[in-house]
């Protein structure tokens, strides 16, 4: 069988997992906003690949891109057997309205909670009540439109995918770039105070990971005020964070008020996915992921596949995903977040027994391999419809 040939339409960020390992199992285009591709760094991590995929650069932003865009796929799109289009809003929007009036099959795939997500920006005031209602207006005709004309909704995760089915009669679960069990797994404790000198991080604390970029839809205050909190207590506890917005995250604990944060918050630029992330999932005590809404939350996971204990709001679909697997608390609770730190602390033999059980969890569900032959079966089925 010949391998398909797919766009992979974007309309903004991409995480290098994703896209080399698509180009593994297709003839891949990527039409993705210019600024985007170089300004995160994505060009320069697929150029040191080596993937194999066309990349086409589409130049402008709102509302330019989605004119430009829409031009594009108008004069293209019936050189691809199918088109996997990013989200459910602004670039579903145009392409699942190209597919239908050039016939080619689109397949919408959703990573988030758009309307949660955009009323976080509300909720830190980031945006005024009426930019709030037309945005959130906006987005869910977007959705309703990409819902009804795409061949297939394909979302991340049992949460989202039950989301997706409320603009979508075909809806699907899929699991993005799932986690590779070749890097993600459990280490000893020789190797893993090894990691610790290895990337210059203190061996003697209670290290916690907060893999987490800073935006709106993340919550740093609550895991910074809980770090705190288990300090006070006596737990030698560190805080670690590792993102594009590190100086973000070291700024916001200031801002709260944490005259001491110097002395056991670390900010650090990111770390290439592929290659040495998994080394701090593996070097932490405790992996923390704390939001304000979560459409699924691929860092716990990977955490779970180390067999690094994880806390967790209890938000979106990690509720749904890391029930039983990790330590859940109320959304902006520090206190609890405090209690739940402070349990895994104490209870190490239990706390890493849950985590090796979400281990077991992400190699039947998550894995590397089953994520993208599943996705390539909603492809295939969506050209076969």
């Amino acid at each position: 069988m010949s391998r398909l040939n797919v766009l992979y339409f974007c309309e903004g960020f991409n995480d290098i997992r994703f896209v080399v390992g698509l180009s593994e199992q297709c003839e891949l285009t990527m039409a993705i906003p210019e600024w985007e591709l170089h300004s995160s760094g994505l060009a320069e991590r697929i150029r040191q690949s080596g993937a194999r995929l066309t990349i086409h650069e589409i130049s402008g932003r709102r509302p330019a891109f989605q004119l430009k865009s829409f031009v594009y796929l108008l004069q293209n799109i019936r050189k691809f057997d199918v088109v996997l289009s990013q989200g459910m809003v602004r670039g579903s929007l145009n392409s699942t309205i190209a597919g239908r009036l050039a016939g080619v099959p689109v397949v919408t795939y959703l990573g988030i909670s758009p309307v949660e997500y955009w009323r976080c920006r509300r909720e830190r005031g980031q945006i005024g009540r009426l930019k709030s209602a037309a945005g959130e207006a906006f987005i869910r005709v977007c959705m309703n439109v990409s819902g009804r004309l795409a061949t297939t909704a394909l979302a991340m995760g049992l949460f989202l995918k039950d989301l997706a089915g409320e603009y979508s009669a075909h809806p699907s679960v899929g699991y993005y770039y799932g986690v590779d069990l070749n890097l993600f797994k459990p280490v000893e404790a020789p190797q893993r105070s090894a990691l610790r000198r290895r990337h210059d991080l203190p061996d003697d604390v209670f290290l916690i990971f907060f893999s987490s970029r800073i935006s709106h839809e993340k919550d740093p205050e609550t895991v910074l005020r809980a770090t705190a909190a288990v300090r006070a207590k006596g737990l030698p506890a560190v805080l670690l964070n590792l993102g594009g917005g590190y100086q973000d995250f070291l700024n916001v604990a200031k801002d709260i008020g944490i005259a001491d944060a110097q002395q056991w918050v670390i900010g650090r630029p990111a770390v290439h996915p592929m290659q040495d992330l998994c080394e701090y999932f593996q070097a932490a005590d405790l992996v923390i992921q704390s939001s304000l809404a979560e459409g699924c939350g691929i860092s716990p996971l990977e955490a779970l596949a180390c067999g690094t204990p994880v806390v967790a709001t209890d938000v979106g679909g990690m509720a749904v995903q890391l029930k039983g697997l990790a330590q859940l608390t109320p959304r902006r609770d520090a206190a609890a977040m405090a209690d739940a730190i402070l349990w895994v602390a104490r209870n190490r033999t239990e706390a890493l027994a849950q985590a090796m059980q979400g281990r077991e969890y992400v190699r039947a569900t998550w894995r590397r391999e089953k994520a993208f032959a599943d996705l390539m079966t909603v492809l295939q089925e969506a050209v076969d419809a």
